[in-house]
C-alpha cells in the first residue's frame, strides 16, 4: 500500500485552549503529533487566545473544506468548536483537558491524551442531539438557579480547580434563596414553581461526575428536565451524595423528565449557564433540542454512548 503524500492526508485542525482546566499540560502539540496517526491524518494547530476565538478558527476552516475539528480542552472550549459546525458534515473530537469535561465524560472518551488520541485516529463517526438556549447551542446542560449562580461566581473568581469549585458552592449556598419561576413544556400548560435549580441536560452530567441527569440519552431526540425544589440545611449532604451517585433522580427533592423544549420565565433578567459558562440573559428563556444535528468521533463501539448507565436497568 502506498503512503498518502502531505496533500492527499486528512487534515484536522487541533483547537487547544491553553487555560482549561488545572493540570500542567506540557507540549501538548507535540504529543498530539507523537500519537496521531500520522499515515492518514496531517495536523494543524490553532491556540485559542480570548473568548470565541476558537469558534471564529472553525469557521475559517470550514470556508477552505477542512471536515475534521478537535477540541483540546474543557467543555467551554467544545461548545465553541461544536457550535461552529453543527449541521454540517464535518465531525468533532475531543481531547478533554478542562476542569469538568461533561461531555467527553459522558461519551466515554478518557481523559487520558494517549488514550483520546487513539479514539480520534479510531473512533467513529456518531451523531448526537444538542440543545439551544434562546440560539445559543449547549451539549452538556443549561440551566437557572443555584448552579447558574455559582457557575457566575466561579468564572469571576478567577482560579480554577474542581476544589475552588467546591470551596464557592458551599460559601454561596449558606446564603442563597431559591426563585419563583413559570414553565410551559412542550407547549402545554404553564405552571408555576418554586425551585432551587432548573437544569436542562442533554448529556448526564454537569461534569466532574456530578449527575443530574442519570438517564439522560445523548441520541434520543430529547433533553431531560431536572428541577430540584427548596431543600432544608441538612438535607444538603444527602443531595450532594446522590448527585455524585448518579442517584439524583431517586430524591423526593428532584423532579425530572424528557421534553423536547421549555419556557422558563422568571421576574428579571438574570444569570443562566451553557455548557459552565455563565451568561446574562433576559427574563424568558425559550430551551429546545436539535435531534442528531452534531457528527462527533466517540468510541468505535456505538452502545456504550447510547445510556452510559445501561447496566442499571439490566435484569
Amino acid at each position: 500500500m502506498e503512503r498518502l503524500t502531505e496533500v492527499e492526508k486528512e487534515k484536522i485542525l487541533f483547537i487547544i485552549n491553553p487555560i482549561s482546566g488545572i493540570r500542567p499540560k506540557g507540549n501538548v502539540e507535540k504529543n498530539i503529533l507523537k500519537y496521531l496517526d500520522n499515515v492518514k491524518y496531517r495536523a494543524e494547530f490553532h491556540v485559542t487566545t480570548c473568548k470565541g476565538d476558537a469558534t471564529a478558527a472553525v469557521q475559517a476552516k470550514l470556508a477552505e473544506g477542512y471536515t475534521k475539528f478537535v477540541a483540546v480542552g474543557g467543555d467551554g472550549t467544545v461548545n465553541e468548536v461544536a457550535s461552529a459546525i453543527v449541521g454540517t458534515e464535518a465531525t468533532l473530537g475531543i481531547i478533554p483537558t478542562g476542569s469538568g469535561n461533561g461531555l467527553a465524560r459522558h461519551l466515554r472518551i478518557p481523559l487520558n491524551l494517549k488514550r483520546a488520541m487513539a479514539i480520534i485516529n479510531c473512533g467513529a463517526a456518531d451523531r448526537i442531539d444538542y440543545g439551544m438556549v434562546n440560539k445559543i447551542p449547549f451539549f452538556c446542560t443549561c440551566g437557572v438557579g443555584f448552579d447558574a449562580q455559582i457557575g457566575y461566581r466561579f468564572a469571576s473568581n478567577g482560579k480554577r480547580g474542581f476544589f475552588n469549585y467546591i470551596k464557592i458552592v458551599i460559601s454561596d449556598f449558606l446564603r442563597y434563596k431559591s426563585k419563583k419561576y413559570k414553565l410551559k413544556i412542550d407547549g402545554d400548560g404553564k405552571f408555576k414553581i418554586r425551585a432551587f435549580l432548573i437544569t436542562v441536560a442533554n448529556s448526564s452530567q454537569y461534569g466532574n461526575n456530578a449527575y443530574i441527569a442519570p438517564l439522560a440519552d445523548i441520541r434520543d431526540g430529547k433533553l431531560n428536565l431536572s428541577i430540584i425544589s427548596p431543600f432544608k440545611i441538612f438535607e444538603a449532604p444527602v443531595i450532594g451524595i446522590r448527585l455524585f451517585t448518579k442517584r439524583i433522580d431517586k430524591s423526593t427533592m428532584e423532579h425530572s423528565g424528557a421534553i423536547s423544549k421549555v419556557v422558563i420565565k422568571r421576574k428579571h433578567k438574570d444569570v443562566v449557564h451553557y455548557d459552565g459558562e455563565p451568561i446574562i440573559m433576559g427574563k424568558k428563556l425559550k430551551i429546545s433540542v436539535v435531534p442528531r444535528g452534531l457528527r462527533v468521533i466517540v468510541p468505535a463501539t456505538k452502545e456504550r454512548i447510547k445510556h452510559p448507565f445501561a447496566s442499571r436497568h439490566e435484569p
